[in-house]
């Protein structure tokens, strides 16, 4: 008897239909989600350096991808770029793939024209902040306009940076004498380390804080840092730059994410950062502080490490410990992704913090001009009752 195949034409077409439909489905949000997804971590190790360029303060930071692209977060106060570039040719870093400046500050940017001027630089990327000395002004005569003529300089001195703008100027002029490209940092703009490894910009956004907007506390140059994240794998950092809580507050609101298993503490451990609500949201593993063991300014505070210490955190100092080493593969081992490494053990309680003798604030007329030298002595008691 011949099977009837009435129907079979129409099933097809459904089926046809069907899959029309979940191919286009998978072009329209399926690819766009898959496309958005982590890359695998490869397994090679990814190692973040944070140097040690105290005794004052700064920041300086390596980080070394799986593929061995190189990244150098600041460069540290004035005369340390020696010692990023000794960290640089230990490490074997010839060349660095990109620099970001997270904010000019001295402590941060001051040793950028000594990297710049010997380590080739592919890219270079900063908040845009331009503190340049300004070109000469204008006046007009009959005769039309002329630049008015310039001072008569002062003899070229070797003393450190006194001014603003003139380890700014230098930074800049080594950019681009450098040949290396610049671009300006975008919330969001992420960067290919190879891998599996990626860095991604979480700001600063605009508008930038006023120095108006920091009569709680802080400093507007510090609250416009660059704020970044490497994630690798189940490994993820976060970068705060000098953000402070202003910042934080801000970037709390964002659709961001935030949790990481490493935290490198934001303006060297200031009390006018690393609040409670930020901490709770990044929930870190371990926490990692910049510092300098002659610094001024109280850091870190004794709040931020009561702070940590509430959440769980495992605490790090470079003023203690020197330099500190974080190495990942980018997958669990046991019930680690990374393990951490410092250049010395600590002789001092690194959950102690330190008193200021300075107030790092806008409101107390704060302006980093770079702070050279031991802090002075702290009085006696027979002196404190006097």
């Amino acid at each position: 008897m011949k099977r009837s195949t009435r129907g079979c034409g129409c099933a097809i077409a459904v089926l046809l239909l069907l899959m029309g439909a979940g191919g286009f489905a998978f072009v329209r949000w399926g690819l766009p989600w898959w496309k958005s997804l982590p890359p695998r971590a490869s397994g090679a190790q990814l190692q973040v350096h944070v140097l040690d360029v105290g005794p004052v303060e700064g920041d300086s930071i390596l980080i070394i991808s799986p593929s061995g692209k190189s990244v150098l977060i600041d460069a540290g106060d004035k005369g340390k770029g020696k010692v990023v570039l000794e960290a640089l040719k230990r490490y074997k870093v010839e060349h660095l793939d990109y620099f970001i400046a997270t904010h000019p500050h001295p402590d941060h940017i001051g040793g950028a024209d000594e990297v710049i001027s010997v380590v080739k630089v592919g890219t270079v990327i900063d908040n845009g902040v331009d503190l340049s000395t300004p070109a000469p002004a204008q006046i007009t005569t009959g005769k039309g306009t002329k630049s008015k003529p310039k001072p008569t300089p002062a003899p070229a001195k070797k003393a450190k940076t006194k001014t603003v703008t003139g380890f700014f100027d230098e930074y800049r002029n080594a950019i681009e004498q450098s040949g290396a490209q610049y671009e300006k940092a975008q919330p969001g703009k992420k960067y290919d380390l190879g891998g599996g490894a990626i860095l991604t910009i979480l700001g600063p956004s605009e508008p930038f804080f006023t120095k108006d907007q920091m009569k709680a506390g802080g400093n507007d140059t510090n609250a416009n840092s660059i704020m970044l994240r490497v994630d690798y794998g189940d490994f993820s950092m976060l970068f705060m730059g000098d953000a402070e809580a202003q910042t934080e507050t801000r970037i709390l609101t964002k659709d961001l994410e935030l949790n990481a298993k490493v935290l490198k503490v934001a303006h060297h451990g200031s009390k006018y950062a690393t609040s409670e609500d930020f901490l709770k949201r990044v929930k870190p593993e371990a926490a990692i502080i910049s510092d300098g063991g002659w610094n001024r300014y109280g850091h870190p505070a004794q709040v931020v490490l009561d702070h940590l210490k509430s959440i769980g955190a495992r605490v790090y100092r470079t003023d203690l410990q020197g330099e500190i080493t974080i190495t990942t593969s980018g997958k669990m081992k046991g019930d680690k992704a990374y393990e951490i490494k410092t250049a010395k053990e600590a002789t001092s309680d690194v959950w102690i913090g330190r008193e200021g003798q300075k107030d790092d604030s806008s409101r107390s007329g704060f302006i980093a001009y770079g702070d050279f030298g031991p802090p002075p002595k702290e009085r006696t008691e027979k002196a404190k009752k006097k």
